[in-house]
This record gives structure tokens, sequence and C-alpha cells, in this order.
């Protein structure tokens, strides 16, 4: 069973969080009949980010078994055949259909469009595993497009509107950790990935800066321009929270979101009071 964990990409369930925030920013964060569809197409996003990250595996396979780390991963170490990682996929993938089936059920609002957005993501990341990760900047807006994707998908199926500047600091913001991603398998060597040779440490040093001031600057223009103006005071927070994530990619094997936020726990005690600081902040 834990190998098949460890093939579904369970930890990395956490990106899906921001499917809920258009509904936590929106001010329905306390809407019971809103949970029920968030948590469906929660679900719904978790089944095909899985069935994604098992068909870049097996496309990976032997490329990974030349990785210090990535050797270790099911199908590359051979835990899992090819086969059955298939099977799972399929498995992951009619999973994903049925609860959004639900969903709609649910009184889903832009079910159609969020059904569209859901088949782009599988889409656009199945042609990343098939070539785009070799195609250099493109790879990294291809990651970034999939946190975009989320928060609208949350949007969508909750009726609330995502704003331009959250739409701005979602995708800066992701474009900063893709980058900075890159950087760290870059410096520290030992990655197989194509792409790399593309790649220069000034050009994602320079990228990763330009990244990080952007989406402070759009945070705080988008919390400037919220209707609760406490939103304000959040500000330089957040400021903290970027820098502690930037030191601490700094230091990880290869910068991976996922691992930078759940390896560091002053990181995660920050974003735990920055949780609550904003929870107070919109429904007090």
């Amino acid at each position: 069973m834990e190998k098949y964990i460890r093939l579904l990409r369970m930890k990395h369930y956490i990106k899906n969080i921001l499917v809920i925030l258009p509904m936590f920013f929106g001010g329905a964060f306390l809407d019971t009949g809103l949970w029920i569809v968030a948590a469906l197409g929660f679900l719904s996003f978790c089944a095909v980010s899985s069935a994604i990250y098992i068909i870049n595996d097996i496309a990976d396979a032997d490329r990974d078994r030349l990785h210090p780390e990535k050797k270790k991963r099911p199908i590359a170490s051979g835990e899992v055949s090819v086969k059955s990682a298939s099977v799972v996929a399929a498995v992951c993938l009619a999973l994903s259909a049925i609860f959004f089936y639900v969903m709609t059920g649910m009184g889903a609002a832009g079910y159609s469009y969020g059904a569209m957005l859901l088949l782009a993501y599988l889409a656009i990341n199945v042609a990343y595993s098939r070539g785009l990760k070799n195609v250099p900047i493109l790879d990294v807006v291809i990651l970034a497009f999939g946190y975009v994707v989320r928060v609208y998908f949350g949007g969508l199926i909750t009726g609330i509107e995502v704003s331009d500047w959250l739409f701005l600091v979602i995708t800066a913001g992701a474009l900063y950790m893709g980058f900075g991603k890159r950087r760290g398998e870059l410096i520290r060597g030992g990655d197989t990935r194509e792409v790399l040779k593309s790649y220069t440490e000034g050009f994602l040093n320079g990228s990763v800066t330009l990244m990080m001031g952007l989406t402070i600057v759009f945070y705080a223009l988008w919390a400037r321009d919220i209707s609760k103006k406490g939103m304000i005071f959040s500000v330089p927070l957040f400021i903290v929270i970027m820098l502690r994530y930037g030191m601490v990619s700094d230091k990880k094997a290869d910068g991976d979101p996922v691992e930078v936020i759940l390896s560091d726990l002053p990181l995660m005690a920050l974003l735990v009071v920055y949780g609550i600081a904003v929870s107070l902040i919109l429904y007090m």
C-alpha cells in the first residue's frame, strides 16, 4: 500500500487547497453548502493530479533511474509495473469524473467551464510529459498554469469571482516557485532534466528575484483593493513568508514547493499564523 501512496504523490494534494482559496477570500468560507461543492472539487482535482503524476512517471522512468533520488520512485525502482501504474492512473481519472459528476448534482455553479478547465489541465500536463517539459521557460509556465487553474476552478464551481489582482498574485507566485525549483535543480546538479541545459544560474537567479518582487507588489495591491481594509496589515507577514520560503528553498535539494513547505516548521508556523490572521480580518 505504501508504494501506491508514493505513486499517487498524495502529499502533493496540499497544492489543491488552492481550490478553496476563492471561497476563503470571497467571504463564503462558512457556507456549508459551498463546502460540499468545494470538497468534491478538491477530490476531483486530487484524483486527476495523481493520474498526471503517474503518466509523467511512466514517461520518465528510464531517466529517473539515473537520478539519485528519483530512482526510488515506485515505477523507476520497479516496485510498481508500468501496467499496474497505468491501471491506477485510469482508476484515478474515473474517480475524478465521478467526483465531478456528483459535484454538479450538489449545486456547483459554473461546472461546464470547470470541466473544460479540468480537461485543459489534464491535456496540457500530458503534453508537458510528452515533450513540452524540455522547452525552456514554457516548462515553468506550464507548472504555473496548474496553480492558476486550481484557483479559477475553485472560483467557477463555487460561483465566486477571482479578482484580477489575486490572479496576478497566484501567477507571479507560481512562476517564483517554478523558477526556484529549476534553480535548485541546476545548482545542485545530479538532475537529469534536458531543459536544464538551456538555463543559466544567472538567469534563474534574476527570474526568482523578479517574480518574488512582483508577487509581493501584486499581493499588496490586492490587499489594498479588497473590501476588508485590515488586509493591508497582512502584507508585512506575507513578505516574511516569502523571504522564509526563499531561504529554505535555497537549501533544499531541488526546491520542490511541497518539500520546502513541509520540511520547515517555522515556515509552516508562519502560514498557520497568516491563515488565522486573515481569517480574523475577513470574518470578525
